[in-house]
């Protein structure tokens, strides 16, 4: 009777984790309460009950230095059908033949899809992947490379379980295929290109990095995402030799770093990065970090520090010594747990936004509400979002 009951114990105990287990890393984290409180990104276009007559307009919401990008606005619609993948000969219908397209495109999805590419995806130019009113996963395969490209939005889909791709053929346009030598498993690499925005996207558990930014990479803004379950998150910056990254200008704001995150929300070489409005509920290592003189102000930000007395400072820098002049501030962040921001350098490090892509940074207090609806949306097509 004795082990009957411990038996009975430990499957209630197992019953009331598992939800808790799951919603740590689900590539389906989609959930959308009402918040009370909507950030400046969601408030441009979520109460439209028509967004889907008109999804180009998601175009016009961008913040920060990404906000000039335009993905396909001013192209048509184009309707991925099936998850099937062909790196060398994509056929019409695929996601695919939809991104290597020369001209402008508003990529949307007919249904819900799980596509498993069989190499990296690489876009062109003036292309949006849109995922509103389906579920949408890239995973279990290579990843998204956007390479010496601008203007691109990748938008409410799910980036998970990324594999390092294999030398071989793919095309990049409907004239050119190349031979390529393989990725490293980035969920998203974003690599000597500009005018790229990644909003309400949920990425986990990749080979590599999460989102990668570099060789001089610039005008990139990450929104509304939600990270969960990986070591090395977001890196801005190729090396700490290669210089050209010093254009680089990243801005950050109101995504959600869970649990499971170890390192890099962002570590950044060279360049500049506005970090603002982010939600930190955990990280192993550190938070944000660096290398190479770049310069980071973390606005606004919530960060939880976790348990471990020997990790709770935000912030950490890959140099022995001269760090002391590099211009890293912190501006009402919320420091919960025993956290804290080492600053350093002086004068002035405020975002020299122009005028449309300067935006409202809330207090840290009020990053809960504003990072609630982090990830891909559950958008039904005649309601608002």
């Amino acid at each position: 009777m004795t082990n009957i009951s411990l038996l009975v114990l430990l499957l209630c105990i197992l019953a009331y984790n598992a939800p808790t287990l799951q919603a740590a890393y689900s590539p389906s984290y989609s959930y959308n309460p009402k918040p009370t409180t909507k950030n400046v990104v969601d408030s441009c276009w979520r109460s439209n009950a028509n967004w889907a007559r008109n999804r180009q307009a998601l175009a016009n919401c961008a913040v920060g230095f990404g906000k000039d990008a335009i993905g396909g606005k001013y192209g048509r619609i184009y309707v991925v059908t099936t998850s099937f993948d062909d790196p060398i000969n994509p056929k019409l219908g695929t996601l695919r033949y939809g991104v290597i397209q020369t001209q402008p495109l508003w990529i949307v999805f007919a249904k819900d899809m799980v596509i498993t590419l069989k190499n990296e995806l690489i876009m062109n130019s003036f292309k949006t992947i849109d995922g509103r009113g389906a579920k949408v996963e890239i995973a279990y395969g290579p990843c998204i490379t956007v390479q010496g490209i601008s203007h691109v939005i990748i938008h409410g889909i799910s980036i998970h379980d990324c594999k390092p791709g294999k030398s071989g053929m793919v095309r990049s346009t409907p004239t050119h295929v190349g031979r390529r030598l393989g990725c490293d498993g980035d969920s998203i690499s974003i690599f000597a290109s500009s005018h790229v925005w990644v909003d309400h996207c949920f990425l986990a558990h990749g080979a590599d990095g999460l989102i990668d930014i570099t060789h001089a990479s610039t005008a990139v803004t990450v929104t509304n995402n939600y990270f969960s379950q990986h070591d090395k998150v977001m890196l801005l910056g190729h090396n700490d030799k290669f210089t050209a990254d010093k254009i680089m200008k990243v801005t950050i704001a109101f995504n959600r770093f869970g649990a499971g995150l170890i390192e890099r929300m962002p570590r950044v070489r060279f360049g500049y990065a506005h970090v603002a409005n982010n939600r930190y509920d955990e990280w192993k290592m550190y938070a944000i970090g660096g290398s190479a003189n770049p310069t980071i102000f973390s606005e606004g930000n919530y960060f939880i520090a976790p348990e471990n007395h020997d990790a709770k400072q935000v912030t950490k820098r890959e140099a022995y010594d001269g760090w002391k002049s590099w211009k890293w501030r912190s501006s009402n962040d919320v420091l919960q747990n025993g956290a804290y921001f080492i600053q350093s350098g002086w004068g002035s490090c405020y975002p020299m936004y122009t005028r449309t892509q300067k935006f409202k940074v809330s207090p840290g207090s009020m990053v809960p509400a504003l990072t609630s609806n982090a990830g891909p949306l559950r958008c039904i097509v005649g309601k608002a979002c």
